[in-house]
Order: C-alpha cells, then sequence, then structure tokens
C-alpha cells in the first residue's frame, strides 16, 4: 500500500491521478461505443411438443398423429439494442405459425421478468410454417378442430421455450455488429397456383424475372469479443417437403437447414477476425448424403474395424431397462459443448403463399401425368394430385437437399457479408379489425372508393387443399361456385348473410368462420401488424401468409413510403423483408386479381377480396408515423380466451410392459456380432411408455453412444438428422407401446463399438411418473 502512495505521489495529488485515469477509461468506452453501435444477443431453447397422440398442425389431416421424433424444434431469439435507447426482439419458431395466446402468455412473462422493457411492440414472434410439429396451441376453433381442441402441452412447451431462449438473448446481450447481405437461391421453391399469378396484370409481372421470390436476405451478428454468434434469414418457401402422411416430428426444410448451419459453424469454426468459416469447402458438406454431425467433441479419431474390436463389441449384451432419477435424464449432445458460445441461426418464413418446396412439379400419383393446370385435378378428382419434391419418392431426402440448398445459400451469405446495419431502432405495431376495415382503393376510371374487408370467411377451394396436401371428397382449386350438397352441410353449421355473400363475392362460402360463435370464436377479426427497424432494416410483420405477388406489393408501398418521407435517413440501399406468420395467424392474403381465380389461397384469404389493400394502406400509416417520429394509436385489443379453451384429447391412463419385462429392456435387439457399414441402418426396439408422460424438454428419448475406452460416450442424439425415434402401440387403446431407434450411420461416423439407448418415463396405475433407460446389444461400425 506505502509503494502505491510514493507512485501516485509521484505523479501529483491523488485526486488528479484518478481524474486521469478517468478520463482515459471514458475515452476507451466511447470508442468501444462509436466502434459498436448495438448490443446483441442470441438465444435459442427447445420447444419440441407432445411426440405421441397430438395431430399435426397445417395439412389438416385428421390421421397425421405425432408418433416420435425426426429431429426436435426449437425457439431461436435475437435482440438488439442501442446501448441507451430502443430495442428489438425477434423470435423463429420451428412451429407452424405463431399463435396469439401465445404471444400474450410470452408478453405477460417478460413484463414480469423486466417490466415494460419488452413488449407487444417491440417484439415480434414467427413461425417457419413446418407441418410436422403438434398442433392445439393456437386459440381459434377452426386451427385446433384436428387436434381435438386445445392441447395445453403443446401449448406449454412453446410458451416456455420463446421465453427462455429470449432470456437467454437478454442476457447474452454485449457490444457487437451487424451485416446485412442479399442474393439468389434459384431452386428452393417453384409457384404452386401459377394460374392464379397469371391472373395478375401483365405489365405488373414483366417486372420480375420469377414468379416466385427467388431471394434470401440474410443478417449476421458479431459479437466485438467472441466474433460471429448467429445469423438470421428471410426467404419464401412452404415448410411442406415433408408429406401430410410424416408422423414424426421435424422442422421440415427450414429447421433442418438452422440445424445445418449451427452445425457448420459450430464444427468449422467461425474465426473472429473474419468473421468467416474456417472450412472453405463449405459446399462439400451438402452437395452429397455426407451431413453435418452433432458429435461429443472428446471422441477420439476414426479407426479400423479388426476382429478384437468385433470381439470387444459382442462381449457387451443389452443393458436391460433400469429406473432413473428425473435429474439424471441426459441432456442433447449440444449441452455438452458449452465451452464457446451457442451460434444461434434462424431459417424465417416470408411471402410463402403461393410457394412451394416440391420443385420438380405436380403429377397425377396413378397415370403419373402432370395435373390439370387450373385446377391441380387428376381426371377431375384434386386428391390425386401432388407435388414431387426433389428426392421424390423420399420425402426425408427431399426434406434434406431443400435445406441443405437454404443453408448454402446462407452460408455463402454469412461468409461474404460486408455491408454494416448502421442506424437507429425503431418500431410501430397496432392492432386492427380485419372483419370491417374501411379501405380507399383505385377504381378503374383511375378515382378513388371506399370498401370494407369482410368478417372471416373460408371459401370452397379451402377444402381442395394445395399440390402440397391435397383435400378430399369433391372440392377442387379454382372453385367459385360451391356445390347444392356442401351448401347443405355449411348451412347446418351457419347461413352466411346476404351482405357476408356480397362482401366475400367472387368467393363462394364453406365455413363462415367469422361469423361462428360458439363454443367461442373460430377465427379472429383483431391482427397485428408490425414494422421493425434495425438501421437500414425492415422487418414487415405479418398475421399470415401473403403470396409471391401480395407480398412484392407490400414491401414496395412501405419502401417508398420509407424513401420519400425520410429526408434522406433511408435510400436505394434500404432492406425490406417481410416475415410471414408472425404474431397471430389469419391464412393467407392474395393479390385482388389472384381471389377472382379462387384457387386455395384465395378461397383461404378470410376477409374478402380487398385483404391485401387493407394491410398496404395500414402498413403504410405505419411507416409514415415511423419516418415522421409519432405513435400509432391502438383501439382494439384481440381476446384472451385461454379460459374458454376446450380440449378433448385423453390423458395418458398409464403404460404397462409384458409380463417378466421392464421398461427400457430391448424387444427386438440389434443382431448379434453384428458390424455395420457407414451408410446403413441400425435400429433397435425398446418396451417403452408414452412420451406425453414427459417430453424431455432439452433432453433425448434417444441416443447413440460410442466405447472410448471403458466409457461409453454419447455422439447421436434425438436432435440429429441420423437418429430417428419412432413410438407406437400395438392399438389404438393399448398400454403397451414401443420405441424404436433407427440411426443411419453417417459416412464421417468414426469406425468403433457403438450402441443404442432409450430413455423414457412411464406412467404407473398409482404414483407418480418414473424415468427409465435402457441400451442395446453392441456393434460395429467401419
Amino acid at each position: 500500500m506505502e509503494g502505491l502512495r510514493h507512485q501516485v505521489r509521484g505523479f501529483g495529488s491523488s485526486r488528479t491521478w484518478l481524474c486521469l485515469l478517468l478520463v482515459l477509461v471514458l475515452q476507451n468506452c466511447s470508442r468501444v461505443l462509436s466502434d459498436s453501435p448495438y448490443l446483441v444477443g442470441m438465444g435459442s431453447y427447445d420447444i419440441t411438443g407432445p411426440a405421441a397422440d397430438v395431430n399435426m398442425m397445417g395439412y389438416a389431416n385428421t390421421e397425421q398423429i405425432a408418433s416420435g421424433i425426426h429431429f426436435r424444434l426449437k425457439s431461436r431469439a435475437f435482440i438488439v439494442a442501442e446501448p441507451d435507447g430502443k430495442r428489438v426482439v425477434f423470435v423463429n419458431l420451428d412451429a407452424c405459425m405463431a399463435s396469439q395466446l401465445v404471444n400474450i402468455k410470452v408478453l405477460e412473462r417478460l413484463k414480469a421478468r423486466y417490466g415494460d422493457l419488452y413488449n407487444e411492440n417491440n417484439v415480434a414472434i414467427s413461425g417457419i410454417h413446418t407441418h410436422a410439429g403438434p398442433g392445439g396451441y393456437l386459440q381459434y376453433v377452426v386451427y385446433i378442430v384436428t387436434s381435438l381442441g386445445f392441447v395445453r402441452q403443446s401449448f406449454d412447451v412453446i410458451v416456455d421455450g420463446i421465453e427462455r431462449s429470449i432470456v437467454e438473448a437478454h442476457n447474452n446481450l454485449r457490444p457487437g455488429k451487424i451485416y446485412v447481405n442479399n442474393g439468389d437461391l434459384l431452386d428452393a421453391g417453384v409457384n404452386r397456383s401459377p394460374s392464379a399469378y397469371l391472373n395478375n396484370p401483365a405489365e405488373e409481372r414483366s417486372k420480375y424475372q420469377y414468379n416466385v421470390d427467388k431471394q434470401m436476405t440474410l443478417i449476421k451478428f458479431v459479437d466485438n469479443e467472441m466474433g460471429p454468434v448467429g445469423s438470421f434469414n428471410w426467404f419464401a418457401t412452404h415448410g411442406t417437403s415433408m408429406s401430410r402422411t410424416n408422423s414424426l416430428i421435424s422442422g421440415d426444410n427450414k429447421g433442418a437447414a438452422a440445424r445445418f448451419m449451427e452445425d457448420w459453424a459450430e464444427q468449422n469454426g467461425v474465426s473472429k477476425q473474419t468473421g468467416h468459416a474456417n472450412s472453405v469447402d463449405f459446399r462439400s458438406l451438402h452437395l452429397s448424403s455426407v451431413l453435418p454431425r452433432r458429435v461429443s467433441t472428446i471422441i477420439p479419431e476414426p479407426n479400423e474395424i479388426t476382429d478384437d474390436l468385433m470381439q470387444l463389441a459382442s462381449s457387451y449384451v443389452a443393458s436391460g431397462g433400469r429406473r432413473l432419477a428425473a435429474s439424471n435424464i441426459t441432456r442433447r449432445i449440444r449441452s455438452t459443448q458449452e465451452n464457446t458460445a451457442k451460434f444461434v441461426s434462424a431459417f424465417c418464413q416470408s411471402n410463402c403463399g403461393d410457394v412451394s418446396p416440391n420443385v420438380l412439379g405436380t403429377f397425377c400419383i396413378d397415370t403419373h401425368l402432370p395435373c390439370d393446370f387450373n385446377h391441380s385435378t387428376c381426371n377431375g378428382k384434386n386428391e390425386l394430385c401432388y407435388g414431387r419434391g426433389p428426392g421424390y419418392p423420399d420425402e426425408f431426402e427431399s426434406t434434406r437437399i431443400i435445406a441443405s440448398r437454404q443453408f448454402l445459400k446462407a452460408a455463402d451469405l454469412f461468409n461474404s457479408a460486408s455491408e454494416e446495419i448502421q442506424g437507429k431502432i425503431d418500431y410501430r405495431h397496432t392492432y386492427l379489425d380485419f372483419s370491417q376495415l374501411e379501405v380507399s382503393v383505385s377504381t378503374s376510371t383511375g378515382g378513388q372508393q371506399v370498401v370494407k374487408t369482410c368478417p372471416a370467411a373460408m371459401g370452397f377451394a379451402f377444402a381442395a387443399g394445395t399440390t402440397d396436401g391435397p383435400g378430399a371428397f369433391d372440392f377442387k382449386q379454382g372453385d367459385d361456385k360451391g356445390n347444392p350438397f356442401w351448401r347443405l352441410v355449411r348451412n347446418l353449421l351457419k347461413t352466411p348473410g346476404k351482405e357476408q355473400v356480397e362482401c366475400q363475392a367472387p368467393k363462394p362460402i364453406l365455413l363462415d368462420t367469422g361469423e361462428m360463435k360458439e363454443p367461442y370464436d373460430w377465427a379472429p377479426s383483431i391482427l397485428p401488424i408490425q414494422i421493425i427497424r434495425i438501421g437500414q432494416l425492415v422487418i414487415l410483420c405479418v398475421p399470415g401468409e401473403f403470396t409471391t405477388m401480395a407480398g412484392r406489393r407490400l414491401r414496395d408501398a412501405v419502401k417508398n413510403v420509407l424513401i420519400s418521407g425520410s429526408n434522406g435517413e433511408f435510400n436505394s440501399n434500404i432492406h425490406v423483408v417481410l416475415a410471414g406468420l408472425t404474431n397471430t395467424y389469419s391464412q393467407y392474403v392474395t393479390t385482388f386479381e389472384e381471389y377472382q381465380i379462387q384457387r386455395y389461397e384465395g378461397a383461404s384469404t378470410l376477409y374478402g377480396p380487398h385483404t391485401l389493400s387493407a394491410y398496404i394502406q395500414e402498413f403504410q400509416k405505419l411507416a409514415t408515423a415511423m419516418v415522421a417520429n409519432q405513435q400509432v394509436p391502438t383501439n382494439v385489443q384481440p381476446p384472451d380466451m385461454l379460459h374458454k379453451q376446450i380440449g378433448l384429447l385423453p390423458g395418458v391412463m398409464f403404460d404397462t410392459t409384458p409380463i417378466g419385462a421392464n421398461f427400457g429392456d430391448v424387444s427386438s435387439d440389434v443382431p448379434a456380432n453384428s458390424n455395420f457399414r457407414k451408410g446403413s441402418t441400425v435400429n433397435a426396439t425398446f418396451y417403452s411408455a408414452c412420451p406425453r408422460n414427459d417430453l424431455l424438454t432439452d433432453g433425448t428419448f434417444a441416443l447413440v453412444e460410442k466405447l472410448n475406452g471403458k466409457d461409453w460416450i454419447p455422439v447421436y442424439d434425438d436432435d440429429d438428422w441420423s437418429l430417428q425415434f419412432k413410438w407406437s402401440r400395438p392399438s389404438k387403446l393399448s398400454s403397451k407401446s414401443f420405441a424404436t431407434l433407427e440411426w443411419t450411420i453417417p459416412e464421417d461416423a468414426a469406425s468403433g463399438v457403438y450402441r443404442l439407448r432409450h430413455f423414457g418415463a412411464s406412467k404407473p396405475i398409482i404414483g407418480s411418473i418414473k424415468h427409465f433407460t435402457g441400451a442395446s446389444s453392441a456393434f460395429a461400425v467401419r
């Protein structure tokens, strides 16, 4: 202490010394703040819902019931904040769409935790539109009919996961920079309603090279100290690579692309100095069937298979089932790799309304000839017309290919991103009653007239489905007439009035959902619209599926307002992206011209022919308020109908095994003394219990373990592309069930000795839920 005093005296008084030190610190802080205009934070969390018994959301196919996991679903979030100013949150869900009720409950939790820091104005929650996630989490009747009403387990896991991902992003806020880049991806989407698109004015269509949007826009987040920590991108293509008969929970092509990108960043490393992945040959990962793997970092280098290894493998027989404490349930592989910051990558949805990932075209499944162009039928039947993905007839391969194409483009944009985002953070949000919105539209003579939107209604062509998932009976797309029989059936539910029929014309109304109120509202009327600004990036958050041309019109309208009214603050380098299926869900939005054709998208445009004009008018108001620095009033609020929800899905009664068998025992083992080549498939089946007993959130139902010395090390889990968890019952009401673990051995898997392990939870007739595990016999991989 005396030495320090002596040194300070040598420079003058202690006060002078401290002042000089403070000035130096402040100058250094000032430099950091000027170099990093933002604080950035990333977060993600598991939102995989019940993997059994629950109807999947998207295709409205009552027979599509979850029975296992292809890979897990996640909520991914970013927060961008000005150090002493505004902040925004954007959440991307591996779910079919956002839910108004989910939003309400998430915002309630954020308010309880952070006060007014995060609210409906600066938080956006968007869905990727996978059709392979559990349903029952929306509050309006029409969206939960096939799931037998509200499914509390589906709802809770999504709300919990969103909150956790936002909390993680908040805790990770650090000084950083953001870069934006865009480029064309040509082979990941085609227009599934080209006859409707062709009804748009020829002059308008001539402005565009393609009948779908091909541009991907990506933002790259770079932490000042840790380097790149994530990326989000927006690109339009439907989450329908997985078919309407698939029963495994899956994030479809966008969820898979996100995993591939995160694996790529983790395995190849992202240089702090350059912000690029260290591997220059990232394309080789997905040009073949070789996939990025999630594998423990402590696995040794591959070794050649020998007779000794074969003998070693044969010495490890199936372990038999045993009980576990709940706290001992394994966490996923990624949880063991926390020595560096978690890289978060999200593949967000855009104006995908008429965009299909089934890029080979539509064909009749009986004749293999192309479907009818106008109605997508085969000999008059819509249920025979299906789109084909690039991996046809293998839907998993189609999913992988479309995911890989998005991943490769995103990785390319990530590595080459150089345009730094600069400028202030801002946002505008309001709620509108779309059932009776007055809209000013142009007339054919060049004047203006005021029209109104309508209460929600769905047309006959809605029931025809799409070429990604056709409907049933004798419905067909392009039907602007309807038929007497189905009108009779409709009238048993609700006969639309004359005013509603005229308002929705030329749509023939099949379900007058906006005027159906029993047992509670069938469809939304009050919708949120929102603009988020981060520098020159502007995100238009819309609560539905805009078609290609509808999205283009909205983006252009907002862009023109921002550029013309901002006194130079915005210019031609502005990036306007449309985030579809955000904050709530209200089905489709077509152009006025597309609506006249009444294909599926037009029949599903709920609020009548002027729906798009209403969106454009109201978004222009938000944009005008933003550039004028004015607030936007909200005079209505959406309902919170949680207390009204009805769920008819029975709970799990109890689980049993055959006499003499334990939960976790193997019922069908890996063949004795077996060895497998890379690329082949290994499976084992276990006596199991209903996955609804415990979702094992952020855990796993399935593991592949590798022998390392005398220890078994986890290397793949049920969030890996290569490992599938399949659950089944011998009959619908049976208390017995089975879990099959199916591992397709990756080409880059290390040679050695492996086994499959299953985790689960069983419910006894009396008592509490018990966790269990069991392992297969060992086998060799070479």
